[in-house]
């Protein structure tokens, strides 16, 4: 078998503010802007990995969740336990000055866990847990 990982998604409640946090912050190039309004569905990814992208997507969009369920996601975003996405560095403390001068909400500063990983921690604007561990 030949798979690999070509997309994830992560909720949006705010698209302008999700694509300047993604695109600016970060750094990822803008693939896709489909929709209008609160209702679009932004494809980004990192430069150089055509490869590899992150779906921002509205939540609960889906004609099928009930009304209860849309809630629960809503509510799980504000809390930031919703969605969460791990992604890598070289250069883990470079990173970590550029989104935290870029206004990137801090969970955790640069630090050894005791899993044997260094990385730090950031929320995006919807609340989805960036962590961000160093590349050995």
């Amino acid at each position: 078998m030949d798979i690999t990982i070509h997309t994830c998604a992560l909720p949006h409640d705010d698209p302008e503010a999700s694509l300047a946090f993604y695109r600016d912050t970060l750094g990822f190039e803008v693939r896709t802007d489909v929709g209008h309004g609160r209702m679009r569905w932004i494809t980004v990814g990192p430069p150089g990995q055509p490869g590899t992208s992150i779906l921002l997507t509205p939540p609960a969009a889906d004609p099928g969740i009930t009304d209860e369920e849309r809630r629960t996601i809503v509510e799980m975003m504000a809390k930031g336990t919703y969605g969460w996405l791990l992604l890598a560095t070289r250069d883990l403390d470079d990173t970590f000055e550029k989104l935290q001068a870029g206004d990137a909400e801090v969970v955790q500063e640069p630090m050894e866990q005791p899993y044997g990983v260094r990385d730090c921690a950031f929320r995006d604007p919807a609340g989805n847990l960036l962590r961000i561990q160093e590349l050995r």
